[in-house]
């Protein structure tokens, strides 16, 4: 059966905003805070009930979808069943990207669910960030919305803003990097250069597009991690119909359904507006 991915990308709002309403709902409450195991940075460790609630409530609203369409389904929260190598489209769903900050709660966490074909190219992207109720949205050839209204980049004229993750900041090669970057971005006019290092991946990538022009950049590394699958499709859909950078730090084509992992560790991340 042929998509419908209008249909669908109203299938993923939804499910979005169902799951934002869960975790806008748990704020203040006492959390049980649990971790996944070694390996992880604290970030993308940690894992509370509310992940959990949001994940169900997000597969509840899909299902119907998924048994229409013959869709797989890949998600945070559960064990990756494989089905995203058999159909043509899956769904890649993470129910709280960001739940550091949200357990912090401060900004920085939001709900991800992109549809992503077998061959890793997202074709709609949905990211709602519950702490300022913004809905981001894009589909292939539909453009970009944010609350419903045609999305424009702002860029300022003064400032460039560099988008981290905390685990980035502490290692050893950091202040080195921040030296050259400043100096690039000095060379090309701006003066003032600002550092946000306080979200998951998906409001990253929408802080990029949000403090234009910025950058949100992850090295490869040999570990295993880097952030999943389901930390860049939605943003890679909604970069793409922007016509913005969204790659893999050598330039080339993020692997959106990576064989051999569920991690983006052997090839980093570059976003950029």
């Amino acid at each position: 059966m042929e998509l419908d991915l209008k249909y669908l990308l109203g299938v993923a709002k939804h499910a979005a905003l169902k799951a934002g309403k869960i975790i806008n709902g748990s704020l203040g409450k006492e959390l049980n805070v649990q971790l996944k195991g070694e390996g992880f940075s604290l970030a993308a460790s940690v894992v509370t009930e509310v992940d959990l609630l949001a994940q169900s409530a997000i597969f509840e609203v899909l299902k119907k979808s998924i048994e229409r369409f013959d869709l797989g389904l890949l998600s945070e929260e559960q064990l990756d069943n494989k089905s995203r190598f058999v159909k043509d489209f899956f769904w890649c769903v993470d129910p709280l990207d960001g739940t550091l900050p949200f357990t912090e709660q401060v900004e920085g966490y939001s709900v991800a669910i992109a549809l992503v074909s077998k061959i890793g190219t997202p074709v709609l992207g949905v990211i709602y960030d519950p702490f300022r109720n913004n809905l981001y949205e894009a589909r292939v050839g539909g453009g970009v919305f944010k609350n419903e209204v045609p999305y424009q980049v702002e860029r300022s004229k003064n400032q460039f803003t560099f988008i981290t993750d905390r685990s980035f900041m502490k290692t050893e090669y950091f202040d080195g990097f921040i030296y050259k970057l400043k100096l690039v971005a000095k060379d090309k006019g701006f003066n003032d250069f600002k550092i946000i290092a306080n979200g998951g991946a998906s409001m990253n990538a929408m802080w990029v597009l949000e403090h234009a022009p910025a950058a949100y950049i992850k090295l490869p590394k040999t570990l295993e991690g880097g952030g999943g699958l389901w930390d860049f499709a939605a943003s890679v859909c909604i970069f793409s119909e922007l016509n913005l950078k969204a790659t893999n730090y050598a330039g080339g084509k993020l692997d959106l359904n990576r064989i051999d992992s569920i991690f983006m560790n052997h090839e980093g991340v570059w976003f950029e507006s």
